[in-house]
């Protein structure tokens, strides 16, 4: 067998292994697109659920709520419908599925503003910030999400690609991030989440042109050369001013990202010291002079130590980068102040909250012992030694008389009682042991006395 017959043979294999043309369903794919591009009653609703469903998970940075709300978004249809109206030149269907596509923005992003504008939670979360500086890498990712979602589509079974897709591609999640960009006055965040969502839908409708060209979808009119020309490059020229912008912002990404690493590199090789510890540190990027500002704990690093460390940046590629060392000392009074003050409202706020009923029976226990103090204050002022001399011209037989208050104890609760100490020559018969404490209660002004006879 010869070797142009074994890599005929090859090649034949492998294009019938890659290839997508044979089995595919021009007319079940179109319709399903144009089926799915409307926004109307249960259509609408669904998509206002799952724009709520979004905002609550970005809200509480929920990561598998945000992608339950992906699952059951129909964001996708107009989108794959400008694709396939862009693939086929149908003008109807280009301004069908742009019209629908306005109306799920606008009605998504006020559904996600209002819901931000009620909310308690203002905090802008980590799965919210994420979608704010859209870069190369989410253009990367509409293409070959809208790549999948058209290829599928136009097979005669639907299979669990399209919800990868829909999550993969993330349309809903930067419409809420614009909402709360518009609910909370922040723009750079209403138009960073626009800008992405634009991302994804202009490349995933090119994606999806592209595709229906490559399968000879049965085209919807004819153009004349000058037109398809005019039309080409329109389509190029919007490629390209949506993806310029997030190149510069990628680039600028990465080399944050790769300065912090190379920062991160330098701390671990350079900063083991015995006699001091590293408690914080942080990188500023900067493009013209890029901070590391590292925070030490220990005996204080002299100026001349501090220049050599800055003389090994460049050795990791960090020459323009300023090396800014923090130690406790004078220079940090402020700073550690700050810390102090920060430190103590969060413990103050932690116990408060972890304890408030327990400060609320304190409260009553000090109110209850004021109550006492000021009764012993109160009785503090009685003449006990003239009380003595009264008892001793009604009650003969009593030698010694004591009074005070002493706390008693059960199984329920403590309590305080006022107790009066009597010592007589012989026992007190009943009768004038009640009228001893009759006499005792208006005496000393007390509703209760707790009489004790020895």
């Amino acid at each position: 067998m010869q070797l142009s017959t074994i890599l005929g043979d090859f090649a034949t294999y492998f294009k019938g292994l890659f290839n997508i043309y044979d089995d595919t369903d021009w007319k079940g794919a179109t319709d399903d697109i144009k089926n799915g591009i409307h926004y109307r009653g249960a259509n609408l609703w669904t998509l206002i659920f799952a724009i709520l469903i979004a905002s609550v998970g970005l809200n509480v940075n929920s990561t598998a709520v945000v992608i339950g709300a992906m699952l059951i978004s129909p964001l996708m249809g107009p989108i794959l419908g400008i694709g396939l109206s862009l693939g086929t030149n149908d003008i109807g269907l280009f301004k069908d599925s742009g019209r629908n596509l306005l109306i799920a923005l606008v009605i998504s992003v006020l559904t996600s503003a209002l819901y931000f504008w009620l909310t308690p939670l203002h905090e802008a979360q980590s799965e919210l910030l994420a979608r704010t500086r859209p870069t190369i890498f989410d253009v990367l990712i509409a293409t070959f999400g809208g790549l999948i979602g058209i290829i599928v589509s136009t097979r005669e079974g639907y299979s669990n690609a399209i919800p990868g897709v829909a999550i993969a591609t993330a349309l809903m999640p930067p419409l809420c991030t614009a909402g709360y960009g518009l609910a909370s006055t922040n723009w750079e965040y209403f138009f960073g989440a626009l800008y992405l969502f634009f991302i994804n839908g202009i490349f995933i409708a090119l994606a999806t042109m592209v595709v229906v060209r490559y399968l000879k979808f049965p085209m919807r009119s004819y153009i004349d050369a000058k037109t398809e020309r005019r039309a080409r490059n329109a389509i190029i020229f919007l490629a390209l001013i949506t993806i310029i912008p997030s190149v510069f912002v990628a680039i600028n990404v990465v080399q944050e990202v790769v300065f912090t690493q190379k920062a991160e590199h330098f701390i671990g090789t350079h900063f083991n010291f015995d006699n001091r510890t590293v408690i914080k540190y942080e990188t500023i990027f900067d493009k013209k002079e890029p901070i590391i500002e590292v925070t030490l704990l220990g005996e204080r690093m002299d100026d001349r130590d501090i220049m050599d460390l800055q003389s090994k940046l460049s050795a990791f590629g960090l020459g323009q980068a300023k090396l800014k060392i923090k130690q406790f000392n004078e220079d940090l009074n402020d700073e550690l102040a700050d810390m102090n003050k920060n430190l103590r409202t969060e413990i103050l706020e932690d116990l408060y909250k972890r304890n408030d009923e327990l400060i609320s029976a304190k409260n009553k226990e000090i109110a209850r012992l004021e109550h006492q103090l000021q009764a012993l204050t109160k009785d503090q002022k009685r003449p006990i030694a003239k009380i003595f001399k009264e008892l001793e011209v009604l009650y003969p037989e009593i030698l010694e008389f004591g009074y005070d208050f002493v706390v008693r104890a059960n199984d329920s609760a403590l309590d305080t009682i006022p107790v009066a100490l009597v010592r007589t020559k012989k026992p007190l018969k009943k009768i004038k042991r009640r009228s001893l404490v009759e006499f005792l209660k208006a005496r000393l002004e007390l509703d209760t006395v707790q009489l004790v006879v020895y």
